[in-house]
């Protein structure tokens, strides 16, 4: 985790309150095509839905405290995000809790005494037809969402995608690694490819490359994070028990691989 002054944060917190907000509106308010809703708020705000059926939020947010006139201790600067976890990507939850460092059925610290991370996620619920529920990430406007990004430095964010959207074959296990933190997606991508997982740069999809900077994983501090597109057989290989309830007890060595991978990347 990077070490950082006080002053370092509030001053970076001043210049991104400073910007003009043209450089981090977000996109059109008419609904993104493939999307029923068009922000989180209007999904919050049908009277159809409800919170605990058939969907769920969950995040963690460290606590920072430096009180004393001695050298600053680490300040929290990275956030994980998971857009459409549960049933809407399968895999995205159980992976942006490991990715923060959590074991994602203990939830116990993963590895222990590891780095962790903030988190947040928004998850489907519903025991089938999640796929409404999919708000897209340039429109994510989640209160909480909004806050952790705007308080990091950088962010990565989990999402599952199909081999035909990643324009690779149909049993394709591969992950598109996008956004507009270079640094780190060149660091993501070299990682990836050490810990033998297929790994491409996203940019050549552009459907999928992360770069808009109204998305949510580019709301932060810097204005940049890493975007990761996971394709379904990737996924599908990560547990032996591809269910809702049973994934996070069921983690396979291609999951870890790839949590670890990514995770180095982040240290």
């Amino acid at each position: 985790m990077t070490t950082f002054s006080r002053r370092t944060v509030l001053g970076a917190i001043g210049a991104m309150a400073a910007a003009p907000a043209a450089s981090v509106a977000l996109a059109p308010t008419a609904a993104y095509a493939a999307d029923t809703y068009a922000s989180n708020t209007a999904l919050y705000a049908d009277p159809t839905l409800a919170e605990g059926v058939d969907y769920a939020r969950r995040y963690r947010r460290h606590e920072a405290i430096d009180d004393s006139d001695a050298a600053s201790y680490p300040f929290p600067d990275t956030v994980v995000l998971a857009l459409h976890g549960g049933g809407i990507e399968p895999g995205a939850s159980e992976l942006c809790v490991a990715v923060a460092g959590y074991h994602p059925a203990t939830g116990s610290a993963q590895p222990a005494g590891g780095p962790t991370y903030d988190y947040w996620m928004f998850e489907g619920i519903r025991a089938s037809n999640n796929g409404p529920l999919h708000v897209t990430a340039t429109h994510c406007d989640d209160p909480v969402a909004v806050a952790l990004a705007a308080g990091a430095r950088r962010a990565v964010s989990l999402h599952g995608c199909t081999p035909a959207q990643a324009g690779l074959t149909d049993s394709t296990a591969a992950v598109m690694v996008g956004g507009l933190h270079t640094t780190l997606k060149n660091r993501m991508l070299t990682n990836l490819a050490t810990a033998g997982i297929q790994a491409y740069d996203a940019a050549s999809v552009p459907a999928l490359g992360g770069d808009d900077p109204a998305n949510i994983v580019n709301r932060t501090l810097t204005g940049s994070g890493v975007q990761l597109e996971l394709t379904t057989p990737l996924r599908t290989a990560m547990f032996t028990t591809n269910t809702r309830a049973q994934r996070k007890n069921t983690t396979t060595t291609t999951f870890w691989q790839f949590v670890n991978a990514v995770r180095a990347a982040l240290q």
